[in-house]
C-alpha cells in the first residue's frame, strides 16, 4: 500500500559530562588533573534509499532517538559516542519542520542524506583545563542536551513517465499490460485509489518507470474527486502520458475529457502543465471496425495530434509504439 504522509519525532542524543578526576599513585604526588571528556551524542539521520517506496514504515514507529554519549572517566578516558539513528525514507521524500514550516530538505538521491537531529557535543573533563598558571583545575562542563523535532514527510513519487487522464482512461489496464504492477482494475470510475508504479521493460538495456495516478475530474486543482494530493505526484514525472478514452462509458466527449485535464493541470501548477507530453488514444478496440478509422481522424484533427498515436490496454494493440515513444521523449 501506498502511504504518502507521515508524521514523526525524532530526538537526538545527550552528550555526555566531562569527568573531574586526579591522577594518585603512590611515589607520584602531584599526578595533576585527568579527567576525561564525555562522549558526543548520536544524531538522527535520514537517508535516501530507492528500494523503498511508501511512507509506511514510519507511520507504524514514529519515534526515532539516538544513543546518549557517556560520561568521561578517570585516567583521561574518554566517554563513548552516542550510536546514530539511520532512517530510511523513500526517494522523493519532502522532510518538512512541523514547528516552524520549514522545508528542510528533499531526499531525491540515492544514498542522500539529512541530519534532522544533531547530537550534543561532550563535556570537557578538568584534564581540558590544565595550563601552567592552573594545575588542578576543578572545572568542567556538562555534555549539551538533546535536540528533539516533530517532522512532516511527504512522498512525490519520483518516474520517467506519469499516466493522466479521466478515471475509466484505462490508465491501470495500460500499467498490468506493461509492467509487473497489478493496480486493481473495474469498470467504474475512481478503481485506482492510490498511486502505482510499474517497470516497463522495452529490451534488456531500456526501462521506463511508469506511475499509475488516480483518475482526475475538472475541479480537481480545487480539490474535487481525489483532489490535489496526487496531483503532486504528477509533478516529479520527467513526462506525462496523457491517455484518452475514444468511447467513455458515461457518454461524455473524449475531446472536452482532454481538454478539461489539460485544464485542471494548468491551473494546478503552470510548470506542470509545461512538461512534454504524449497524447495517446486509448480503448481503440471498443470501435467498429467501419468507424474506427473516422472515429480518430475525428479526435485527432480536433486535438491537433501529430503524430497519432493509438492503442489497447486490453489487447496490447499499439502498446509497444506508446512505450518507444515515452522513451524517445525521456531520454530526448
Amino acid at each position: 500500500m501506498l502511504v504518502d504522509r507521515a508524521r514523526i519525532f525524532v530526538r537526538s542524543g545527550k552528550g555526555g559530562d566531562g569527568c573531574m578526576s586526579f591522577r594518585r599513585e603512590k611515589y607520584i604526588p602531584k599526578g595533576g588533573p585527568n579527567g576525561g571528556d564525555g562522549g558526543d551524542g548520536g544524531d538522527v539521520i535520514l537517508v535516501g534509499d530507492g528500494s523503498i517506496g511508501t511512507l509506511l514504515s514510519l507511520t507504524h514507529k514514529p519515534h526515532y532517538r539516538a544513543g546518549h554519549g557517556i560520561q568521561g572517566k578517570g585516567s583521561q578516558m574518554h566517554g563513548a559516542n552516542g550510536d546514530d539513528k539511520i532512517v530510511k525514507v523513500p526517494l522523493g521524500t519532502l522532510i518538512t519542520d512541523e514547528d516552524t514550516g520549514d522545508l528542510l530538505a528533499d531526499i531525491s538521491e540515492e544514498g542522500q542524506e539529512l541530519i534532522v537531529a544533531k547530537g550534543g557535543k561532550g563535556g570537557w573533563g578538568n584534564e581540558h583545563f590544565k595550563s601552567a598558571t592552573n594545575q588542578a583545575p576543578r572545572e568542567t562542563t556538562n555534555g549539551e542536551l538533546i535536540e528533539e523535532h516533530i517532522l512532516r514527510l511527504e512522498l512525490k513519487l519520483i518516474a520517467d513517465i506519469g499516466l493522466v487522464g479521466m478515471p475509466n482512461a484505462g490508465k491501470s489496464t495500460l500499467l498490468s499490460s506493461i509492467s509487473a504492477a497489478r493496480p486493481k482494475v473495474a469498470d467504474y470510475p475512481f478503481t485506482t485509489l492510490q498511486p502505482h508504479l510499474g517497470i516497463a521493460e522495452l529490451d534488456i538495456d531500456r526501462r521506463l518507470i511508469v506511475a499509475d495516478i488516480p483518475g482526475l475530474i475538472e475541479g480537481a486543482a480545487d480539490g474535487a474527486g481525489l483532489g490535489h494530493r496526487f496531483l503532486k505526484h504528477i509533478e516529479r514525472t520527467g513526462a506525462l502520458l496523457h491517455l484518452v478514452d475514444v468511447m467513455p462509458i458515461d457518454g461524455s466527449d473524449p475531446v472536452s475529457n482532454y481538454r478539461a485535464i489539460r485544464d485542471e493541470l494548468e491551473r494546478y501548477s503552470s510548470e506542470l502543465a509545461a512538461k512534454d507530453e504524449i497524447v495517446v488514444l486509448n480503448k481503440v478496440d471498443l470501435l467498429l471496425p467501419a468507424d474506427r478509422e473516422s472515429s480518430i481522424a475525428t479526435i485527432a484533427t480536433e486535438l491537433q495530434l501529430d503524430p497519432v498515436i493509438t492503442c489497447s490496454g486490453a489487447t496490447r494493440e499499439g502498446v509497444r509504439d506508446v512505450l518507444e515513444h515515452c522513451w524517445t521523449l525521456t531520454k530526448k
